[in-house]
């Protein structure tokens, strides 16, 4: 699969730039693959477009890993953190953004000097070891002063209500430099009316990295490399969902990040196991899933990895024609946008 078979047309102004009044007010656009149709619904009618079903979540938790400052010259500065390089310290791997680059051993003063940081060595790919300081703990430090990364197409400055809405109600472990975004239309009573309807609810985590956002720079989708991102699978949901199947209740994966981690994580047989683990898993066409029976998932980027898999989801040629049919009717893309949920087995 050629690259270019992941492009396709968007006015920018249906680019989501704030979120709606209301998380669950979205509208939802529903692929059936079997009966090969694109169907208007709104989000709040999906209890009832599924049969009782399994839905599994992704609980990781956004953190405030953008850091703005400046170096000791004056140029100005940002860093994106990424991950502790060892949980014992202050050291961090990050990405890092300045008009000359940055290099071991300099000093950074971030977040109006309540941080610094020391750049104790530059990496592959633009990333660094930084070595963090403050007058408090440092993590406490990030969690006040730092800013939610909201993604690039998102075209403001983060404001202090992204903090809320930039994370999911069912956020739990941090660890996510971007949200999973099919999550954020959930509410305490969109869950509890799954829940009415017969649905039961699982929860995996997978930290989502900044490579969710960076396009396939390859001609041909075989020679991208993929990031890599650490994941956790519960033995309560690896339990659940060799239930669903012994009953035949179809497994929702609720995000792409949710189908990389089920995916990445079968035996032999089929079935998640249990664990933490790391996975540079790229869903492309064709590819055979072996855990989700259907997708919840928002509007991807053109040339991403992540409507790579949709289209092995839904197929190529239907997906083509949903993302035409949805910017023909206005709705809206990306992280603050719009729903579609891809059926694919028979209800």
């Amino acid at each position: 699969m050629r690259t270019s078979d992941l492009d396709y047309e968007l006015p920018s102004e249906l680019i989501a730039q704030e979120p709606l009044a209301k998380r669950d007010a979205s509208r939802l656009l529903v692929l059936d693959v079997q009966a090969d149709e694109v169907e208007d619904h709104l989000f709040v009618e999906l209890p009832g477009l599924l049969p009782p079903s399994l839905f599994v979540f992704n609980d990781t938790r956004v953190f405030p890993a953008r850091l703005l400052g400046s170096k000791a010259t004056g140029g100005k500065v940002e860093l994106l953190l990424l991950r502790k390089c060892d949980e014992r310290t202050d050291r961090w791997l990050a990405m890092g953004r300045s008009s000359k680059g940055l290099r071991a051993g300099m000093e950074l003063e971030l977040c109006d000097g309540r941080l610094t940081a020391r750049v104790v060595r530059a990496r592959e790919h633009g990333e660094l070891e930084v070595e963090l300081r403050g007058a408090s703990e440092v993590d406490d430090l990030i969690e006040r002063v730092g800013e939610i990364p909201l993604p690039p197409y998102i075209r403001r400055a983060a404001s202090h209500s992204d903090r809320t809405r930039y994370q999911t109600v069912f956020a739990k472990t941090p660890g996510a430099v971007a949200a999973p975004t099919a999550g954020l239309h959930f509410t305490k009573d969109s869950l509890s009316a799954l829940e009415r309807a017969g649905h039961r609810t699982a929860y995996v985590t997978l930290h989502v990295g900044p490579g969710t956002f960076r396009p396939v720079q390859a001609d041909r989708l075989d020679d991208h490399e993929m990031h890599e991102e650490s994941y956790e699978v519960p033995e309560a949901t690896a339990s659940a969902i060799g239930l669903a199947r012994a009953e035949g209740r179809p497994v929702v994966a609720v995000g792409t990040t949710v189908v990389r981690t089920l995916e990445a994580s079968v035996d032999a047989d089929g079935a998640p196991v249990p664990g933490v683990g790391t996975t540079r898993l790229f869903i492309r066409p064709p590819h055979r899933f072996e855990v989700v029976d259907h997708l919840l998932t928002n509007f991807h980027l053109p040339r991403s990895t992540l409507l790579a898999l949709v289209m092995a989801f839904a197929g190529e040629d239907l997906t083509r024609r949903a993302y035409r049919d949805a910017a023909d009717r206005r709705y809206r893309f990306y992280s603050y946008g719009d729903a579609m949920l891809i059926r694919r087995r028979a209800r």
